[in-house]
């Protein structure tokens, strides 16, 4: 049989590879966060063959209309994405009118989404709020379905801290796109990640639930055996049911689905993926290394070499 949690260490190890850059770089950047979040306005124009203008051409006429703090990116198609505090529809058509003036032809308005301040402190305090509630559901639903289980409690706080695992996994990865690729933390992102936590606490309840229903039938087996045991029997459910159905589909998604959806379908790809791992090398070790109190040995062994 696959010995997986002698290795435990190890995976604990490959997380900490994979989290902690991106980590570094959201302390020391930042996340940027979309108007959904902030508030503000987003207005993405298209201007005619032949016509066009620069980022020193729109900021004076974001100015000239009280707006000091426009933000222009041009896009693959040659649209410009311009990013700015919360536009009323009198000064949005006072400032296309004077694109329209200064490039000589009416600019095609693609998309205008406007965000009042007071919507984005409450679409980011009710984010929040809903992490928190799910995560508290979480461990006390484990409890009550593990409650015939010794120690049920921490199936629930161990289904928690790989939740984390794979929250902070998705931040790295949004971080490190930020840097890269100028992405945002918008409304999609959330979508992403809330899908991701349900996705995570599923693989974890499908394989403490295995470890639950071993535990009465093996239980003079070592509980290390026992739960490297219940991995190995719920290992293929779960490459076939996240690599071969979900997994394909969003690289597709990121590969071909455009730019709009490209960081959505990256954020999904990477923490479906990391809910996966973590179900296997996070969740259950830890259970594993919980059991066994071995942080009681970690010290001891130092002082012993």
């Amino acid at each position: 049989m696959i010995d997986i949690l002698s290795k435990r260490y190890l995976y604990f190890a490959i997380s900490l590879l994979v989290i902690l850059p991106g980590l570094i770089v959201l302390i020391s950047g930042g996340l940027p966060l979309s108007i959904d979040f902030t508030g503000g306005s987003l207005l993405e124009v298209q201007f005619d063959p032949g016509t066009s203008m620069n980022t020193s051409e729109i900021v004076p006429i974001y100015e000239t209309a009280g707006i000091d703090d426009a933000q222009v990116t041009t896009t693959e198609n040659g649209s410009l994405v311009i990013r700015s505090s919360f536009l009323s529809n009198e000064i949005r058509d006072e400032i296309i009118t004077s694109m329209e003036l200064a490039a000589g032809s009416a600019p095609q308005v693609i998309r205008f989404d406007s965000v009042g301040p007071s919507i984005g402190r409450q679409v980011t305090s009710r984010a929040i709020l809903a992490v928190a509630v799910a995560a508290l559901a979480v461990v006390i639903y484990i409890t009550i379905a593990f409650r015939k289980v010794s120690n049920a409690f921490r199936y629930g706080v161990c289904a928690i801290i790989a939740m984390v695992h794979d929250v902070a996994v998705v931040f790295s990865v949004a971080a490190l796109g930020a840097r890269l690729f100028d992405w945002q933390m918008d409304a999609l992102f959330l979508t992403a990640l809330l899908t991701v936590i349900g996705f995570s606490v599923q693989d974890k309840v499908v394989v403490f639930d295995r470890i639950r229903e071993n535990s009465s039938i093996l239980r003079r087996l070592d509980y290390e055996k026992l739960v490297n045991h219940s991995i190995v029997q719920t290992l293929q459910r779960s490459i076939n049911t996240q690599l071969m159905t979900v997994e394909f589909l969003l690289l597709a998604l990121a590969l071909f689905g455009g730019v709009t959806l490209q960081e959505f379908a990256v954020i999904l790809l990477v923490g479906l993926f990391s809910g996966t791992y973590s179900s296997i090398f996070i969740a259950a070790p830890i259970l594993v290394l919980w059991e066994k109190r071995e942080w009681t040995n970690w010290f001891s062994r130092g002082a012993t070499a």
